[in-house]
């Protein structure tokens, strides 16, 4: 009988993932930190019109982008003269499923069918598992999601439970776990016991997915404007939101448009922790996903993260939950569109951008995504207050994550705070360092962290230098 003790299952891991995929991995690697990125982002062999004619055929991509003009004449009003950039929204929540994801789950749930998989599991907090179960649904396949729902009492938020609702309208079983380390091993036991294909968030499948939307984006305002957008604002929390923005821009001739990353402050808070697990409002697009996997790529359930935010990222800015709130009621009231909150992160840190550029300049905020039920922001200061953590109205600034949510009473007090890159890339050098011991990093491996780092291999031998220092 096969060993299913936690221990063995995971010695497994590799040999589950690569018959889960069909992929493999080894064949891009050159030493214990670095591979071939590129070669390995071309392995599925889709050109952008390819996965553009793959997401047609299932109710994906060509999604509205709209010029927020009452939104844009209120930051104007709290500039100085001559500031107060034009901010456009990708209206993500069109495609099936209601956010980007879907486009994420089209080409994992095409590649499923072609390779003759009967079913797709993938392990989400909610969103791309509704976008797996709807593009699996599209496509006659079965669909397993394995989410985080309840904290040790069996209590739910109700964003992460409208979620695994979506999940099931779409016909997917739900596995509904407590938080802990047992989200993997399940993930990996189902793999292993149903033969399906890994719909990972994290393969070349899924970012080249959301290459079509950076695409989208450039193409649209340089016909619409007559230039590239100058800043793209990404909601950023696992990674491959940006990543395959930023590729995709660079793909249509934009490659100077600044991609800026942007996440909800839930500094203080663990994201294992049981306690904590539930006095976060919200479930994805914070810094407890945008930060540790900016700083450290390969923790997932792949051997090599497709999703690298710190190759592509120009900044970061952090919001507070109760600036998103509020930018979130403000884009129902003066611009008609309500969508939900974790999309509007972006719209939030846009409102501070925009303030600080030109009236000719253009941002543009690269997704937004459904809401109701559970994932409406009521909800969630409704589940917010009812745990003990106090809503008001105030500064922003006086927003403690876990404890208080501090809704802003003007518009110029939506501000966010710029987070340090080189915080981040030291972070991930540090990392790689323990992965493999800076002395022997060779030409190649500096090459490749200059790369993921998004800086020069000058700087790298540099920190090199350092962490050997430090040893």
């Amino acid at each position: 009988m096969t060993d299913v003790s936690y221990e063995a299952v995971n010695a497994r891991k590799n040999e589950i993932m690569k018959a889960a995929l069909g992929m493999d991995y080894e064949a891009f690697e050159t030493s214990p930190i670095a591979f071939d990125y590129e070669a390995m982002m071309a392995a599925p062999g889709y050109s952008l019109d390819d996965i553009a004619r793959i997401q047609r055929a299932t109710k994906v991509g060509d999604t509205p982008l709209h010029e927020l003009t009452r939104l844009t004449r209120a930051v104007r009003a709290t500039c100085e003269p001559g500031k107060g950039a034009t901010i456009l929204l990708k209206d993500e929540a069109a495609n099936a499923s209601g956010s980007f994801k879907a486009r994420r789950a089209s080409i994992s749930a095409y590649e499923a069918e072609k390779k003759g998989y009967a079913g797709m599991v993938t392990a989400t907090s909610g969103n791309y598992g509704a976008a797996v179960a709807s593009q699996a649904a599209q496509r006659g396949l079965k669909c397993v999601v394995v989410q985080e729902v309840y904290d040790s009492h069996g209590v739910g938020q109700p964003e992460i439970v409208e979620k695994s609702r979506a999940c099931e309208a779409y016909g997917a079983e739900v596995l509904k776990l407590t938080v802990g380390p047992e989200l993997f091993y399940v993930l990996l036991r189902t793999l292993e016991e149903t033969k399906f294909f890994n719909a990972s968030l994290y393969t070349p499948f899924g970012i080249a997915g959301v290459e079509t939307l950076g695409a989208e984006i450039g193409r649209e305002v340089q016909q619409r404007y007559g230039k590239q957008p100058d800043v793209v604002v990404v909601t950023n929390a696992g990674g491959g939101n940006l990543t395959g923005t930023a590729r995709g821009l660079r793909a249509v001739g934009c490659p100077d448009t600044s991609v800026v990353a942007v996440s909800v402050d839930l500094s203080g808070l663990h994201m294992a922790s049981d306690n904590d697990f539930n006095n976060k409002s919200f479930t994805t697009g914070h810094t407890g996903f945008g930060v540790p996997f900016a700083s450290w790529p390969d923790r997932v359930d792949v051997p090599r993260n497709a999703a690298r935010a710190l190759r592509y990222m120009d900044a970061y800015e952090l919001v507070t939950q109760g600036e998103v709130f509020y930018v979130t009621e403000l884009l129902a009231k003066l611009e008609g569109l309500e969508r939900g909150p974790a999309g509007n992160t972006s719209l939030t840190a846009a409102v501070a951008l925009a303030r600080t550029l030109g009236e000719d300049q253009l941002v543009v905020v690269q997704e937004s995504e459904y809401t109701g039920a559970g994932k409406h922001h009521n909800s969630q200061l409704s589940f917010a207050r009812a745990r003990g953590i106090e809503v008001r109205r105030g500064d922003p600034a006086d927003n403690v994550p876990g404890k208080a949510i501090v809704i802003p009473e003007r518009l110029d007090q939506v501000a966010g705070k710029p987070l340090d890159l080189s915080r981040l890339r030291n972070s991930y050098l540090k990392k790689a360092a323990q992965v493999h011991p800076a002395d022997q990093w060779t030409a190649d491996d500096m090459a490749f962290l200059a790369a993921d780092t998004n800086t020069s291999v000058e700087d790298v031998l540099a920190a090199a230098s350092s962490l050997k220092e430090e040893k």
